[in-house]
């Protein structure tokens, strides 16, 4: 699958349980981490969009856990953006492991912006990424 950003990890000891393998609770960080990072190198920043009264929320995660990683293990998440409604849009993201390009997880994130009401709205700065 093509994906419009990519973003490299490697397991750290500290993200595993007692079984060896990477905590289910933290694929969920590996997930948000990358939608930041997607975000911050369009030009969105979180802290100046919460000045702007402008917050974006999660009001939905849907992970489907296909394989566990281990410590010291690489892997990369693959998203991409769409827009399923007027006040939403859905963070497609895939969880692969380095090695053997191993699906680890696949994930859906639906999300909307705040407004200062807490009223659900699209602002100018995300809409602009479905024109890109």
């Amino acid at each position: 699958m093509d994906y419009s950003y990519k973003l490299n990890f490697k397991v750290r000891d500290y993200e595993c349980d007692i079984q060896g393998v990477v905590n289910n609770s933290v694929y969920q960080n590996y997930l948000e981490h990358t939608r930041h990072e997607y975000l911050l190198e369009s030009g969105i920043d979180f802290a100046d969009l919460a000045k702007k009264n402008i917050n974006l929320v999660v009001v939905r995660a849907e992970l489907d856990y296909k394989f566990p990683l281990r410590s010291g293990e690489k892997f990369w998440v693959g998203l991409n953006l769409h827009r399923p409604s007027k006040v939403r849009f859905e963070f497609s993201q895939d969880i692969y492991r380095d090695l053997d390009e191993k699906l680890i997880l696949s994930a859906k994130i639906t999300g909307t912006s705040i407004n200062e009401r807490g009223r659900p709205f699209i602002p100018d700065e995300i809409a602009n990424l479905f024109s890109i």
